[in-house]
């Protein structure tokens, strides 16, 4: 009895405040920007200047809320019924399909189901971030065969393919493709493998991508076009062009420390949409280079602490949730900011807790809750000069 009293008073429970604050500070500083993004468009479609604001401050706050009770849930429960999660992303994204879907701005891929209408793709992130440790962990040595680097592969890419099936959202199934790779090689014991497989792979979408590009001028497909559009985007000032050639010019003008906060001009309808995937052109604007590097610096401080969560965690199956979700933060915030640049063809990705968006801060901060659940696991051995006093 006196042994197990002393080691439980050697081993003390963590709980990381450090990824609490970096998540309110985020989330705070979105509603920030969310409000003098949104708020001249809100005032003209909806004679409401805090018609975005609001919706999205009510939903921050009922997330925050909603994460501290994940966060209190032990993390192992998931493991309980993985293939009904699994199951479960398939459906509500097959229900896009029927007279449950919902168009919204030319896409149908949201899903109405009483008073609640949600992106049910957001719920594929989540369940494959959940169903793929468990399924590493039950495998278990055997991931290192080629059996097992298959059946992990396939059915997450089978997810993946769903999403873009199902809801036709391309840019989601790319993150969710993304995470199972990035699982993959977290998992797979000899990484020389896996990075020979990947560059072939990578060698195979080249070749196919110069394809397409050569053949752009004769396709219809809007996605071919968005090629194009990236490659020569001031030559499609007035039309699919005009987007990305605003948000360029809003982060040109903001020099280094910007035009003001609220003194943005792009945001005043030039940059269509600008609180959604955009958002990021106008932080450029009114903040400058020091704001967007700031807004990086704290997604970097997000992301390390995700990591050291990671890295500490009580059991692989831990380790390798967290991994996911710092996959899936870390590709989200890459690809975004890369589209906003011009970097890569434009995609519906939104900036995390910063666009708007009320199903994509629900379900990030569920995911936040399962990384401080996990986190509560970490348990930390305290020095013997500290136990001197008891």
């Amino acid at each position: 009895m006196a042994t197990a009293r002393k080691q439980r008073k050697k081993s003390k429970l963590f709980y990381d405040y450090n990824l609490v604050a970096v998540i309110l500070l985020l989330m705070c500083f979105g509603l920030i920007m969310l409000y003098s993004t949104s708020a001249y468009v809100a005032s003209i479609q909806f004679n409401d200047d805090m018609y975005y604001f609001r919706k999205q401050a009510m939903i921050s706050i009922a997330s925050l809320f909603w994460a501290f009770l994940i966060s209190r849930i032990d993390y192992h429960i998931y493991t309980k019924f993985p293939t009904v999660i699994y199951l479960a992303a398939a459906f509500f994204m097959f229900l896009v399909r029927t007279p449950l879907g919902v168009t919204v701005n030319g896409a149908k891929r949201w899903l109405k189901i009483g008073p609640l209408q949600f992106q049910p793709s957001e719920l594929a992130k989540l369940a494959i971030i959940l169903c793929l440790p468990y399924l590493i962990v039950k495998m278990g040595k055997k991931i290192a065969t080629r059996k097992g680097f298959i059946t992990i592969f396939v059915i997450g890419m089978m997810l993946g393919a769903m999403t873009f099936f199902f809801t036709d959202n391309l840019s989601t199934a790319i993150i969710v493709c993304g995470i199972t790779a990035g699982m993959i090689f977290i998992a797979h014991p000899r990484t020389k493998e896996f990075l020979i497989a990947l560059a072939a792979v990578a060698g195979v979408g080249a070749v196919s991508l110069a394809i397409l590009i050569a053949n752009l001028q004769n396709s219809d497909n809007f996605r071919l076009q968005r090629i194009l559009v990236w490659l020569h985007p001031e030559d499609y000032m007035k039309s699919e062009g005009y987007q990305i050639m605003q948000a360029l010019y809003a982060i040109g003008s903001g020099g280094i420390f910007g035009k003001g906060l609220g003194n943005s001009v792009q945001k005043l309808g030039w940059v269509p949409e600008a609180q959604n995937d955009m958002i990021f052109s106008i932080i450029c604007e009114e903040l400058g280079i020091f704001g967007c590097c700031i807004t990086m610096m704290l997604f970097g401080y997000l992301l390390y602490r995700l990591f050291f969560i990671a890295q500490n965690a009580a059991d692989l199956y831990g380790t390798l949730v967290v991994s996911g979700i710092f996959i899936h933060i870390a590709l989200q915030v890459i690809l975004n900011i890369c589209v906003v640049i011009n970097l890569i063809p434009t995609t519906g990705i939104t900036l995390p807790f910063i666009s708007y968006g009320g199903t994509s801060v629900l379900f990030l901060m569920t995911e936040m809750g399962i990384a401080l659940s996990v986190a509560r696991g970490i348990k930390f051995q305290a020095p013997e000069s500290t136990l001197s006093g008891f």
